[in-house]
């Protein structure tokens, strides 16, 4: 059993087309029904059958397929560790990061970092609050920044960078707009931009406006910072938001106001995977971002 034909394998059985696979690894296909047909002779079990134009994974393909992609990723992990010893200043470090940490903190961290370690490039991996943990907790990642922080478990450390507050977004024609601070339950009135379900920060805002007494109406949703942004811009409703996206500026046509009642805050920070080492350029990717802050929070 060869690497290329279990390589071979999974790209024919997650597209259940030779051809399309051909066109994809760059190899005749002839090569990958040859090296398919080795590996079914040499387990002794046939693994594809024929669905009109296009094949599909028999039963026990389907059982192989899902064991070999855990391999193959185990070893492409592997192979990564060596080179990254014999090299980490031009490593590779994979990262993931959330809508809301996108647009000021994840830039100012990489930038300060490459200043650094200028052969070091990054695999950036945007995705939502649980998406992320399950990607460190799978090996997909071994770094991604979270805010709030979650509970430590047995497959994640965890690590608070800092904690921000959460303001109040509000149309620049709102009746409150002119206000320095308010009371959250001065919205309850109003119509509220949120994440969609399963946000973590729509979880956060909803909690907030139940401590202030009342539930939100949800207007509208946007699944990223710039939608949400930009539905209160067009007078849509008010968004809670956390300062930390307000870095570069406030919106246009709208005004931010800091919420005094109930206190709205969030930790943010960082996670990694208790089950597995970092590679050395992550090691030291980690130890920049844990120094950087302390500094940071030194000098506040």
């Amino acid at each position: 059993m060869e690497l290329r034909q279990l390589r071979y394998f999974i790209e024919v059985a997650e597209r259940e087309h030779v051809s399309e696979a051909a066109v994809h690894l760059h190899v005749a296909q002839s090569a990958i029904s040859l090296q398919i047909s080795k590996l079914e002779t040499e387990l002794g079990v046939q693994l594809f059958e024929r669905a009109g134009r296009n094949i599909k994974l028999t039963h026990i393909g389907k059982i192989f397929l899902h064991h070999i992609k855990t391999a193959i990723k185990a070893i492409d992990y592997a192979k990564g560790q060596v080179d990254e010893y014999l090299n980490p200043e031009h490593g590779t470090i994979k990262i993931g990061y959330p809508t809301s940490l996108a647009s000021y903190l994840l830039p100012t961290i990489i930038s300060a970092y490459k200043n650094k370690q200028p052969s070091v490039s990054f695999h950036l991996h945007q995705g939502s609050y649980s998406s992320l943990i399950e990607s460190v907790k799978n090996g997909d990642i071994n770094l991604a920044l979270l805010g709030p922080v979650p509970p430590e478990d047995e497959e994640i450390n965890t690590r608070i960078l800092f904690t921000e507050n959460l303001s109040a977004l509000v149309p620049i024609n709102h009746p409150l707009a002119e206000k320095k601070s308010l009371a959250l339950s001065e919205l309850r009135n109003d119509d509220f931009v949120l994440f969609p379900a399963g946000y973590v920060l729509r979880r956060i805002a909803v909690e907030a406006c139940r401590q202030a007494g009342f539930k939100p109406k949800t207007a509208s949703e946007g699944a990223d910072m710039d939608a949400i942004k930009g539905l209160v811009s067009a007078g849509m409703g008010v968004s809670i938001l956390p300062d930390g996206t307000f870095y570069d500026s406030t919106p246009r046509f709208t005004a931010k106001i800091p919420i005094e009642a109930p206190r709205v805050r969030r930790t943010v920070g960082i996670i990694t995977p208790k089950t597995r080492e970092l590679a050395p350029s992550e090691k030291d990717f980690y130890q920049f971002i844990k120094e950087f802050f302390t500094v940071l929070e030194h000098y506040q």
